[in-house]
């Protein structure tokens, strides 16, 4: 089983690279883009797990490893 982690700045946290995205598009002519939030994506291959034992460790992981909580959130899927 796979867990897809996403780890992103939270909406009221500036994102300079996303702005600097956002504009570096704009020059190529995506006008209609308005605004690009950048994150991190993880994959994780987990074996002898539940499913819910999974989520929990996974949570964990999240929560103390690979996203800062006081400027970051996170939610995941887990993928049999």
């Amino acid at each position: 089983m796979k867990a897809n982690i996403w780890v992103m700045l939270k909406p009221t946290v500036l994102d300079p690279q996303g702005q600097a995205i956002q504009h570096a598009l704009a020059s190529f002519g995506y006008r209609s883009v308005k605004d690009v939030r950048q994150g991190k994506f993880f994959v994780m291959e987990l074996n002898g797990l539940s499913r819910e034992e999974a989520e929990k460790q996974v949570e964990r992981i999240s929560r103390e490893v690979l996203a800062n909580p006081v400027i970051e959130q996170f939610r995941f899927e887990i993928v049999d």
